[in-house]
């Protein structure tokens, strides 16, 4: 089973859950993975505290033009959506930062002057954390391939056990790519207005894409209940509330989970385990 732990926005607390419900699920004796797909912003590593086992380089096909061959028609150029390449003077340009690996540009080729090489997007670490397998994937610095790399690390999911996946934050296309496929998904908010409006946004997508869902409330006592009226009027079940509490707040900061310092906790985190095993979420 693949369960995505996702967001409308960021900050609410996805990584929070993700990684004491892989910790809560691994305590009681379950074969259970972590992979972070928030390339461009992974932190469960901080909590999880992984040895890291292998780390493998993730690459996408970037085109490479023979000038000998090329003409200098500009078909690529006219093709490409995204001007990662260009035909100035007669002479094909290559902004590999800005491709998108569709392939366009080669099959449009009248003289097969465009090949495919690999360029690197970043790595893909693996290993183990107090009995859960772990895995993350680090985006580079001005690489904008990241559900390709969310793609990487999607493909080391067991198959014997339960996969859980922090997912990006948002409704983009990272976001698409990394809870596609899963069997569940647990959208976290906030009980604010922006966390309202962001998990309208959330509810819309997995609509959209026919996932099973349910909501978790993290800092359930800080704001209004409005996202409480919301979820009732929207048939949507709160599978879990978070109160706001120091000691949780202070243990986030050094890294430490709430499981470690609040053992009640594991309680909780087992219980929403089996709620979502149940499949008693509406669409």
């Amino acid at each position: 089973m693949k369960i995505a732990i996702a967001s409308g926005k960021g900050g609410t607390g996805k990584t929070t859950i993700a990684t004491n419900l892989a910790s809560t699920i691994s305590h009681f004796g379950m074969k259970v993975q972590y992979l972070d797909c928030d390339a461009e912003e992974l932190n469960g590593h901080i909590f999880l505290k992984p040895k890291i086992e292998s780390s493998e380089d993730v690459t996408v096909g970037v085109p490479e033009v023979d000038q000998e061959k090329c003409t200098g028609c500009g078909k690529c150029g006219q093709l490409c959506q995204y001007s990662a390449i260009t035909c100035v003077k007669g002479k094909v340009l290559v902004f590999e930062e800005l491709c998108h690996s569709c392939g366009g540009c080669m099959a449009i080729c009248p003289e097969d002057a465009i090949i495919e090489k690999q360029r690197k997007i970043g790595v893909a670490e693996f290993g183990k954390s107090n009995g859960i397998d772990f895995g993350h994937g680090k985006l580079n610095i001005g690489a904008i391939q990241t559900p390709a790399l969310i793609r990487y690390v999607k493909k080391k999911a067991i198959d014997d056990g339960l996969t859980i996946l922090d997912v990006p934050p948002g409704t983009s296309c990272p976001v698409i790519e990394a809870i596609k496929g899963s069997d569940f998904v647990l959208l976290v908010t906030e009980p604010t207005p922006f966390g309202l409006n962001d998990l309208e946004l959330a509810v819309g997508m997995v609509r959209e894409l026919k996932l099973p869902f349910a909501v978790a409330i993290n800092r359930s006592d800080i704001g209004d209940d409005a996202v409480a009226k919301y979820c009732q009027k929207e048939n949507i079940e709160v599978q879990l509330e978070i109160p706001n509490d120091r000691t949780v707040a202070e243990a986030y900061s050094r890294g430490i989970m709430m499981v470690d310092v609040l053992p009640e906790y594991k309680e909780k985190f087992l219980n929403l385990w089996e709620q979502i095993r149940s499949q008693k979420a509406v669409k």
